[in-house]
């Protein structure tokens, strides 16, 4: 399968010669194949074999196949081979993949599948079908496939100790709500305490015909709760060495833990954004719009982009909105939007809060300014 790769990259130069002195359409976005790109690959990523399919420049067919997913078996297939357009669909593999594609020259263009119902909501799916339509999409134009940012091997690393802590932090909640619940199934109940002291009191509380049965898990919660706190130290040294977070979290209500993880799920990367006001709609926390004629529907928020990033932005925005808020010009307007309405008001304020908030903090990460948590009101004096 490699030399078919080799043997098409080879037709189709001439033809590329010939295109890049032909000066390009613009059209509406559907651009063609660039010049001096030697054929379009789609490449359908699974975990043990991934599936790829090879066009030339007319959309043609020309080479397809399956190749192990591993980096020796795609240095074989790509490496010293004419330069091409690959496309494949972000995911478990997509980073590692994508980095290596792009160090052996080639154009790389990671998907973002929630674009791409044309693969999820197929009736005839499968690897090789999926891989020529990736193919096909890329060689009609980039922006059908609506490419995401690939981040750096470093920013990855750092981001892995974010998310291994929230793996243990979610794990922990369901372990002490499982052990409630066994204890309640039996009339008692154990007292109320916050998770930091949940198993010194848990197991006082325990009654002594489940301990055998739930002991195991107290000593599982307080064991997280110690891996936690080794995490939480780990981020503050890793806010450190990114010391752009530092104006960041001088808005009370955001610690080293959203700070950094807001720096890294943006790929450190302050100029990806024109408009401060599009990380908002990046991280999901705009509304859906599915207007039609005169209707216009209230419609929940997109919950588009990065999960994680997005609950920390509502956790801090919770606690901006609480009673250990500190005044400001935010939680002043927070506040006046939960008064306005019934029972969801207070859940539509926090969302608004948590999408003014990383509007806020991309800015204070451009301009490195403090935080001035009156600046509105003062200004109206």
């Amino acid at each position: 399968m490699a030399k078919n790769i080799s043997r098409t990259v080879k037709k189709t130069a001439t033809a590329v010669d010939v295109g890049a002195a032909q000066p390009r359409r613009a059209d509406d976005g559907l651009t063609s194949v660039p010049p001096r790109y030697q054929a379009v690959v789609g490449l359908d990523v699974g975990d043990r074999q991934s599936s790829y399919c090879v066009l030339d420049l007319q959309g043609g067919v020309v080479a397809e196949g399956a190749v192990k997913t591993t980096d020796a078996s795609f240095r074989v297939l790509f490496e010293g081979k004419g330069r091409m357009r690959i496309a494949l669909e972000a995911g478990t593999h997509s980073p590692w993949i994508s980095r290596l594609l792009s160090a052996l020259d080639h154009e790389v263009l990671v998907a973002n599948p929630r674009k791409l119902r044309l693969i999820a909501e197929s009736d005839a799916k499968h690897d090789r079908a999926d891989a020529r339509l990736l193919a096909r999409l890329a060689h009609v134009g980039p922006a059908l496939l609506s490419p995401i940012h690939a981040r750096s091997a470093q920013t990855q690393i750092d981001l892995t100790v974010i998310r291994a802590r929230e793996v243990a932090v979610q794990t922990r909640t369901k372990i002490v709500n499982a052990v409630r619940g066994m204890v309640k199934s039996t009339g008692h109940r154990l007292p109320a305490s916050p998770t930091l002291t949940f198993a010194r009191k848990a197991m006082a509380a325990c009654p002594e015909a489940l301990q055998p049965a739930l002991v195991p898990l107290i000593r599982l919660v307080q064991t997280l709760t110690d891996d936690i706190a080794a995490y939480d130290r780990l981020v503050v040294e890793k806010a450190r060495t990114y010391p752009e977070t530092e104006a960041i979290q001088t808005i009370h209500g955001v610690g080293p833990l959203t700070a950094v993880a807001f720096v890294l799920v943006l790929n450190n990367d302050r100029s990806r954004f024109k408009r401060s006001r599009d990380v908002g709609c990046y991280l999901g926390l705009r509304p859906k719009q599915r207007d039609s004629g005169m209707r216009t529907p209230e419609l929940g928020i997109t919950k588009a982009g990065d999960p994680l990033l997005r609950r920390l932005a509502t956790q801090s925005a919770q606690y901006i909105l609480g009673p250990f808020g500190r005044d400001s010009t935010l939680r002043r307007w927070g506040l006046s939007l939960a008064s306005r309405g019934a029972k969801n008001a207070k859940k539509r304020a926090v969302v608004a809060v948590a999408r003014k908030l990383v509007v806020l903090m991309h800015r204070l990460w451009i301009t490195q300014e403090h935080y001035d948590p009156m600046r509105g009101i003062r200004v109206a004096a």
